[in-house]
C-alpha cells in the first residue's frame, strides 16, 4: 500500500520543523532539546514527533534534506549551464557547504549510525551527483580524463575543512582546485 501524501498543513509544519533544527543543531549541536525545536518551530510537540518519532529520525531527515539539496542541485547546473561551468558552481557549493555547515553536518553524521540507510543514500546521492557532473565534463574535454568522481568530493570536502571558515581562504583554494581540473594544455 502506497503512503498518502501529506496534506499542505502537515508539509509546511514538517518543512518548518526541519528548518528549525537545522538552525537549532547549528547553535547547539545534535542534542538541542526537541522540546524548544517544537516551540520556535510553533507546533506541538506531538507534531514533531508524529513526524518524527524520535531524535535519531529528526537528525536523519536534516542531513538527508541537506545532502539532497546538494546533490539535486548538480542536476539542474547541468540543464542550465555547460558542463565545466555546471561542475565549477556545484564545487564552490560543495565547498561552501563543510566550509559553513561542517560542525552540524559532523556531528549529525556521528549521532548517526554509519549503517545507517540515510549515511549510505547520503553518500550515493553524492557519488551519483559527481558522477554525472564529472563524466558531462570530461565528455566535453573541460577536465582531465584521470579523475573519478570520488576525487571531486575529497578535493571539495579538504578544501572547505583546510579553509578553516574563511571564505577568502576557500575562494582561493577551489579556484587552484578547479584550475588543476583542466586538462593538460
Amino acid at each position: 500500500m502506497m503512503a498518502r501524501p501529506m496534506r499542505a498543513d502537515a508539509r509546511r509544519n514538517y518543512e518548518r520543523i526541519l528548518s528549525t533544527a537545522r538552525e537549532a543543531f547549528a547553535e547547539r549541536g545534535p542534542e538541542a532539546p526537541l522540546d524548544d525545536i517544537a516551540r520556535k518551530a510553533c507546533v506541538g510537540a506531538g507534531t514533531l514527533y508524529r513526524h518524527f518519532p524520535n531524535r535519531e529520525a529528526l537528525i536523519e531527515a536534516v542531513y538527508r534534506d541537506d545532502i539532497e539539496r546538494l546533490s539535486s542541485w548538480a542536476h539542474e547546473l547541468l540543464e542550465q549551464h555547460e558542463p565545466a561551468k555546471a561542475l565549477e558552481l556545484w564545487m564552490r557549493e560543495q565547498v561552501a557547504f563543510v566550509l559553513h555547515k561542517r560542525g552540524v553536518a559532523a556531528s549529525l553524521k556521528a549521532a548517526m549510525d554509519r549503517d545507517s540507510e540515510t549515511f549510505a543514500l547520503g553518500k550515493t546521492m553524492m557519488n551519483e551527483a559527481a558522477a554525472e557532473l564529472l563524466t558531462r565534463a570530461q565528455e566535453a574535454g573541460a577536465v582531465r580524463p584521470d579523475l573519478k568522481p570520488r576525487d571531486l568530493l575529497l578535493l571539495g570536502h579538504g578544501v572547505g575543512v583546510a579553509a578553516e571558515g574563511s571564505d577568502e581562504t576557500a575562494e582561493r583554494l577551489i579556484t587552484v582546485v578547479l584550475d588543476g581540473l583542466r586538462p593538460p594544455a
